[in-house]
């Protein structure tokens, strides 16, 4: 069994989930924490709840889910694991703050490079790894399907979708990916967005007026 709590952090308002199991193992995903104080109320939730982090994943690699990435890494010991298409993004990522006046250093450890089809293990659970690009190239999503959840990143929000006008992004590739891989899921599926609040496929189906 699988538990998910949500921080809206950073000036984009962005969220950062910690994906924990009964056993006290968790992910730290997409890290948007920025400054001193964003950082400490994940640490202390993660403290709070006796958790212990074991795995950093980045969906993707624009500034705003990247901001704790080395934070947490030091914090905690991961290393970052993400799709290497990102690569460019997250390199890029510190130029990115400069222009937004928010300047940060970037995750420089290992990485473990992620791709479609593999599956990510917590304790005794998995999620399988879904390729679903358009809003970035490597751009991830995360479908746990015994509790019918995804993590989609910034691919697909409630009644909209990632914006296509940054470098590497295109609106036809998004919409292909959504159609091909996220409404394949039941209706049922719950998505955990990378801002706002929470839907379900069937409402995104029905009601999101870009895939109509």
């Amino acid at each position: 069994m699988l538990s998910i709590k949500s921080f809206t952090f950073n000036p984009f308002q962005e969220n950062t989930y910690v994906i924990s199991h009964k056993n006290g193992d968790c992910i730290i995903l997409d890290p948007g924490c920025y400054g001193e104080s964003e950082q400490r109320e994940l640490e202390v939730f993660i403290e709070s709840q006796g958790l212990r982090p074991v795995l950093l994943v980045n969906t993707h690699c624009h500034l705003d889910h990247v901001f704790g990435n080395a934070w947490a890494a030091l914090k905690y010991g991961l290393k970052l694991h993400l799709n290497r298409l990102e690569l460019p993004l997250l390199e890029n990522a510190p130029a990115s703050g400069l222009m937004f006046d928010l300047p940060f250093d970037s995750y420089g450890g290992e990485f473990h490079f992620l791709e479609e089809g593999e599956l990510l293990r917590l304790g005794d659970e998995e999620f399988e790894v879904i390729h679903t690009p358009g809003h970035s190239p490597g751009s991830l999503s995360f479908y746990h399907s015994r509790q019918s959840w995804l993590i989609s990143g910034d691919a697909l929000f409630h009644r909209s979708i990632g914006r296509t006008d940054l470098p590497g992004g295109d609106y036809e590739t998004l919409l292909a990916s959504i159609r091909s891989k996220l409404f394949t899921l039941p209706d049922k599926v719950r998505v955990f967005s990378g801002h706002g609040p929470s839907t379900t496929i069937a409402e995104e189906k029905m009601f999101n007026p870009f895939l109509q």
